[in-house]
C-alpha cells in the first residue's frame, strides 16, 4: 500500500548523531524536507554500503535543504558502537534512530516481523510531513544515493516551478508543463533523444 500523500504517524524515538543521543519525533520531520532511510540491521554485510553512499553524498543534500535519518530496529546505543568501531559507518553525520520496537517500519509498512528487521525502505518527507516519494527494496538489493538526491531535487523543483519532471531529469534539466502543450513543447524539443 502507497504511503505517498499521508501524514507521518506521531512516534517518539532516540537517535545517534555526532556522538550524542538526540530526540526524535514526527515534529522532527516538519519544517524541512527530510529523506527517511530503513535498513535492516547495525553490523550487517550491504547496510554499511548504503549508509556510506549516503554520508558521501550528505553535503549535497544538505545545501538543499534535506536532512537524512537512518532508521533501524537496533538501539541507539548499538548504532554507536557500530559508528565507533567501522570505517564505513564512522563517516556517518546524519542521526541514525534506535527503534528496537519497531515502531517506525511499522508505520512505514517495510517491517519483517517474523525477523525483527526492516526492509530496505526509502521515504522522502515534504516540510508539512507528509510522505512524497518511497522506494523500498528487498534485502539483497543496495540503494544508490544518487537516486534519492535525484529524487529530492525533482519534488523542490516541482515545488518551486510547478512543472512536472520527465523521465530521467535530473537537476539543471528542463521540466515541463503538465497539460497538452506542455507534453508537445517538451516532445518537440526532446525528439531527438527519442
Amino acid at each position: 500500500m502507497s504511503l505517498i500523500n499521508t501524514s507521518v504517524q506521531p512516534f517518539k524515538a532516540t537517535a545517534f548523531q555526532a556522538g550524542e543521543f538526540i530526540d526524535v519525533s514526527e515534529d522532527t520531520f516538519k519544517g524541512q524536507w527530510s529523506a527517511i532511510v530503513f535498513y535492516p540491521a547495525d553490523f550487517t554485510f550491504v547496510c554499511p554500503t548504503e549508509l556510506e553512499d549516503l554520508a558521501d553524498l550528505y553535503d549535497q543534500f544538505k545545501a538543499i535543504g534535506v536532512e537524512i535519518y537512518g532508521v533501524s530496529c537496533d538501539t541507539h546505543f548499538a548504532h554507536k558502537a557500530w559508528h565507533d568501531t567501522s570505517e564505513a559507518i564512522g563517516k556517518v553525520k546524519y542521526p541514525l534512530i534506535g527503534d528496537p520496537t519497531g515502531q517506525l517500519p511499522r508505520a512505514f509498512q517495510v517491517m519483517i516481523a517474523e525477523e525483527g528487521i526492516s526492509l530496505r525502505g526509502t521515504f522522502l518527507i515534504d516540510r508539512d510531513g507528509v510522505v512524497r516519494h518511497q522506494l523500498v527494496n528487498d534485502l539483497p538489493l543496495g540503494r544508490n544515493a544518487d537516486e534519492a538526491l535525484r529524487m529530492a531535487d525533482a519534488l523542490q523543483f516541482h515545488e518551486e516551478h510547478g512543472e512536472v519532471c520527465p523521465a530521467g531529469w535530473n537537476k539543471g534539466d528542463e521540466g515541463m508543463k503538465a497539460d497538452a502543450e506542455g507534453v508537445a513543447k517538451y516532445l518537440g524539443t526532446h525528439a531527438e533523444a527519442l
